[in-house]
């Protein structure tokens, strides 16, 4: 199993620290250099102050040390608030390489502080996953590899690092159902957070999924092959041959049966060929060959 190593960076008590006004200049402006630093300027009579502080550290500390926070009372720091031209609180800047980054005004949801920080480390070229984003990667050789156990195991300590993490979670359903632990897939799917319950990885895990239940009772290819050539217009021959070919690992063969199936008879068993289609194209990943070229023909079948 893969160890989950953390970004390289400053150690977790200095991630966040309040500064004076006469530590910007060290902090901010020179300690930008390297690692962006992050500028909450905040007061202690600021009501939306105290839910974007915690907020925002929050996801500082999320990045593992590829960006830093730094806290500024502007009631303490009123000359560098005059400098920023500071209007209104919280008011946050991104440094780095001595000058701003990026920045917004008053508070957000914490989708946005987070997009907001990735962002920001994105910039100045760091992973703001904290290494994740690296172990996610192996995980998913491992499981193009067969080594499902494995990825498995790297998929779930992921999560404990980053429950929230979509590529990580449905990769975990995806090794269990390679697996052919379905009861389980289905179990990891329906535990998901509500947060990323809708996520283009989890969907894709589920139409996996979905296509695994449906081929348990699918015959062999062989037998289904035969009917389907003495009997052309047998279409739920042609359709189970698809659910079998896939089973098998065959994604083209599956797809080009199910064009066939849909270009013979589009509505047939309520436009079964189409939504099957559908599915194996959400499976697949985005970029997957045959994919685009189904969605391209079926999309000329469509249209024709």
């Amino acid at each position: 199993m893969l160890e989950l190593n953390a970004a390289k960076g400053p150690e977790a008590g200095d991630l966040v620290k309040d500064i004076t006004e006469a530590e910007f200049m060290a902090e901010v402006v020179d300690g930008s250099k390297e690692i962006p630093v992050i500028v909450d300027f905040w007061a202690p009579w600021c009501g939306p102050c105290k839910t974007l502080g915690p907020q925002l550290e929050e996801a500082v500390k999320a990045a593992k040390g590829a960006v830093k926070m730094v806290k500024v009372n502007v009631d303490e720091a009123q000359a560098i608030a005059g400098q920023m031209r500071i209007q209104s609180i919280p008011t946050v800047y991104a440094f780095y390489q001595g000058q701003p980054l990026d920045g917004f005004q008053g508070a957000l949801p914490q989708s946005e502080i987070k997009a907001f920080v990735e962002r920001v480390v994105q910039a100045a070229g760091g992973d703001a996953s904290g290494g994740l984003d690296d172990a996610v990667a192996a995980a998913e050789e491992m499981l193009e590899q067969g080594a499902a156990v494995d990825a498995a195991q790297t998929f779930a300590a992921i999560l404990e690092e980053d429950p929230a993490n979509a590529k990580a979670y449905g990769g975990l359903v995806r090794a269990h159902v390679v697996l052919g632990e379905l009861e389980q897939a289905e179990a990891i799917l329906n535990g998901a957070p509500v947060e990323i319950s809708k996520a283009p990885e989890l969907e894709a895990a589920h139409a996996q999924l979905e296509l695994a239940k449906q081929s348990a009772g699918v015959g062999p290819v062989a037998e289904l092959t035969a009917t389907v050539e003495s009997e052309p217009d047998n279409h739920q021959a042609r359709f189970d041959l698809a659910q079998a070919l896939y089973a098998k690992g065959d994604a083209e063969g599956a797809v080009a049966q199910l064009l066939d199936l849909f270009r013979r008879d589009r509505e047939w068993n309520d436009g079964a060929a189409r939504a099957q289609l559908f599915t194996i194209f959400e499976a697949l990943k985005p970029n997957d060959p045959v994919a685009l070229n189904g969605r391209r023909k079926l999309s000329s079948m469509i249209f024709a």
